[in-house]
């Protein structure tokens, strides 16, 4: 008798799930302890996996925190709308990545204290990924400066929802905050428009 065989969209989609749920876990873990203290025990048990299927997805921890570490696909989201409209895109992706997902594009930034050296890759990343890769989309003067703070009003939000737990923020519906704190964010990416 053989066993059934399960379709190779539907392996390749619960691998995608599973590697998603391991990123998460140590992204989860990496802004509440320091990455030296995360063993691949914790991110297994918080993702509700096995250690070897850490290893077999990411190889070791070392690359496992490399891509926890890295904005790339977050940036590529958080940035995923035309200029003119970007600030409010923007607020809305912080809050429904805390939402749905649990989880906050910029906000494991803020954490980076607690890295030692792995601290100094987080932030660099971060500048190269996030707030230099905006900068390079906006025109005028002071392009990078206002990347930074348009960036640094987004961090705010992230921290008022997901850290101090604003209960007046986590009530609110998306859109009204979105169409409330877009447009401050808006003004650095373009002002005066």
């Amino acid at each position: 008798m053989s066993t059934p065989s399960v379709p190779a969209a539907s392996a390749r989609r619960d691998a995608e799930a599973t590697k998603a749920a391991i990123l998460k876990a140590a992204r989860y873990l990496l802004a509440r302890h320091a990455r030296a203290d995360i063993t691949l025990k914790a991110v297994a048990e918080r993702a509700g996996v096995s250690p070897p299927l850490i290893l077999k997805y990411f190889g070791n921890k070392d690359a496992l925190f490399a891509r926890v570490m890295s904005f790339e696909t977050d940036a590529d989201d958080l940035l995923d709308a035309p200029l003119a409209e970007l600030g409010r895109h923007m607020v809305r992706h912080v809050l429904a990545s805390q939402r749905e997902r649990g989880t906050d594009p910029l906000l494991r930034i803020a954490f980076a204290p607690l890295h030692g050296d792995h601290g100094d890759i987080l932030r660099a990343n971060f500048r190269a990924q996030v707030t230099e890769r905006l900068a390079a989309r906006l025109t005028g003067p002071d392009a990078g400066l206002r990347a930074e703070l348009a960036v640094a009003a987004l961090v705010g939000l992230g921290i008022m929802y997901g850290v101090a737990r604003g209960p007046h923020l986590r009530e609110s519906d998306t859109e009204a905050v979105a169409d409330r704190y877009g447009p401050a964010v808006q003004e650095q990416l373009t002002p005066g428009t």
